[in-house]
């Protein structure tokens, strides 16, 4: 065969394992089927051995964007409990959300929770009434709670990054989270969870530091200053496409066996 015509197949060959590693890597998935690999004729063997390696390597955990809170405001590590954490932030007024809200949303669930859940902000229902999911995303959350882990909903801690409403439940932008992160991080330092589920694309790429697609990170866990995270879709989206519950159901049970729960 003539040298242009093998460099012209070695490389649809190299494209082709490509494109299946980077679909591969989008599934979730970190193994080559069989009835795949076999439809692909075999590269040269450094290709193989260089496309082995990036499947078989498991993925590497983003590092976050920000340190602990306690490394960032000495003042605020001196809080030692979420009540006083609580006293800390006040009336709030350290960003413009302040100007737009009804109710501060803090936090709730145990102080020692194992299980902390993470979402992006308050929706109306929550800024009427103070507390984190309890407008129909919040009640769809308390099922997976209650229903899916067979836990209370009490017995999990539930924040999210940003403790204010942003105007029409739009992301919040990147000073009000300057402002409010810190808040969030020593929440986690003081509730010390096992695992962190993060609700949503923002709430994942927030507290991961990363740009990534919440469909390429879900599943997977990931790492926030040595507590697993596992990013999951949130609530609200699934109220708009209920076909993808199996998936976030799929993730609750890797989080449940982390935990040692009955599955």
């Amino acid at each position: 065969m003539p040298d242009a015509d093998l460099d012209a197949e070695l490389r649809a060959v190299l494209d082709g394992l490509r494109a299946q590693i980077e679909w591969q890597r989008d599934c979730g998935m970190s193994w080559l089927p069989r009835g795949i690999a076999g439809a692909v004729p075999p590269p040269p063997q450094a290709a193989r051995n260089a496309a082995a390696e990036a499947v078989v390597s498991p993925p590497r955990a983003p590092t976050p964007a920000s340190p602990p809170a306690s490394t960032a405001d000495p003042g605020l590590a001196a809080t030692d409990s979420l009540e006083t954490l609580r006293a800390h932030i006040g009336d709030c007024t350290r960003c413009k959300l302040a100007g737009g809200r009804t109710n501060l949303v803090y936090g709730v669930g145990a102080a020692d929770a194992d299980l902390m859940f993470v979402g992006e902000g308050p929706g109306h229902d929550e800024d009427v009434r103070g507390e984190p999911f309890v407008g129909r995303a919040g009640q769809l959350l308390t099922e997976i709670i209650t229903k899916g882990m067979k836990l209370r909903r009490e017995d999990v801690y539930i924040a999210n990054v940003v403790k204010c409403r942003p105007p029409n439940n739009r992301n919040p932008e990147t000073d009000e989270i300057a402002s409010c992160m810190p808040f969030l991080q020593r929440q986690i330092e003081l509730v010390a969870p096992r695992a962190i589920v993060a609700l949503g694309t923002f709430a994942a790429q927030t507290l991961l530091g990363v740009k990534t697609p919440i469909t390429r990170m879900r599943g997977v866990w990931h790492d926030y200053h040595g507590i697993k995270v596992m990013p999951t879709f949130h609530p609200a989206y699934l109220l708009r496409t209920p076909g993808d519950k199996r998936l976030v159901w799929a993730d609750i049970k890797l989080v449940m066996g982390e935990l040692g729960l009955p599955i």
